[in-house]
């Protein structure tokens, strides 16, 4: 099961075991044998059509559109073709005039700049629009869930954290964003050659360091001091406490530090 399949059918299960409906039940209202939607709900079996997809949104009171659209990314993650999303996933069968929650749209139109700043770190811009995106339609889905939670804005940024590091490269284990190096603002405002191929190095060294912080850590460092967002925002818009982001950015710099300029031996230090 790839991310995009699991990021529409987490929402998907989820509803339903708050539903209160059985397989039973649903089997009654929906186009599919029992054992088949058991599968569907597992994620194993075959890709599911959007016909069925709909039916069960429509039984659950899901909103069709964000569910439609990560469908559709996901199809094609399943090695689907282009025809066959056509032929089983007939968008005119769901209203695009759909439109998320009042609240869903407030908060959006707050965070959604800083969320592509964070998502640019990692990912292309194409990469990085769709990442976002996503986001915000795996909020739509889960909004109810979102607003039960003890933080709004944690819950939101970890699902944001999570679908950007779904498409971020990784090397044994840790995220690959060398390219960014490219980009840092200190670089941008050096005129020789020199200095931004002395200034290059350390960014791309510091990055390949910053790749093996914890992910609280890894995200501090990425708003702090590579954006240059203040204390406060950083923690508004992580849903941390203000001495989570100090304490955070404290540990990761200390680390910084002993990784890329290491502390030299004492005289007289023996092997």
């Amino acid at each position: 099961m790839g991310n995009i399949h699991r990021a529409w059918l987490e929402p998907l299960r989820y509803t339903y075991l708050k539903s209160g409906l059985t397989l039973s039940d649903l089997s009654t209202r929906v186009p599919l044998a029992k054992s088949k939607l058991s599968e569907l709900l597992r994620g194993t079996g075959l890709y599911p059509r959007w016909e069925i997809i709909l039916s069960l949104s429509l039984q659950l009171q899901m909103p069709g559109w964000p569910l439609y659209q990560l469908w559709c990314q996901a199809a094609f993650e399943a090695q689907k073709s282009s025809d066959w999303v056509e032929r089983c996933g007939d968008k005119t069968s769901v209203t695009t005039s759909q439109v998320p929650p009042l609240d869903h749209r407030a908060f959006r139109e707050i965070v959604e700049n800083d969320y592509r700043l964070y998502a640019q770190v990692f990912l292309d811009d194409d990469q990085r629009e769709t990442a976002v995106s996503n986001t915000f339609d795996i909020l739509w889905l889960r909004w109810n869930e979102a607003l039960a939670s003890p933080d709004i804005r944690r819950f939101a940024w970890n699902t944001l954290r999570t679908t950007v590091m779904a498409r971020t490269p990784h090397i044994d284990g840790r995220p690959e964003f060398g390219e960014a190096a490219f980009d840092t603002v200190a670089l941008q405002h050096l005129t020789t050659n020199t200095e931004r191929l002395r200034q290059l190095e350390e960014s791309l060294q510091l990055f390949k360091a910053m790749s093996r912080l914890p992910d609280q850590q890894l995200d501090i460092m990425v708003l702090r001091p590579h954006y240059g967002i203040c204390l406060e925002p950083a923690s508004t818009l992580m849903g941390v406490p203000l001495a989570t982001i100090r304490s955070g950015e404290r540990h990761a710099i200390h680390f910084l530090e002993s990784v890329i300029c290491p502390p030299p031996e004492t005289e007289g230090n023996t092997a």
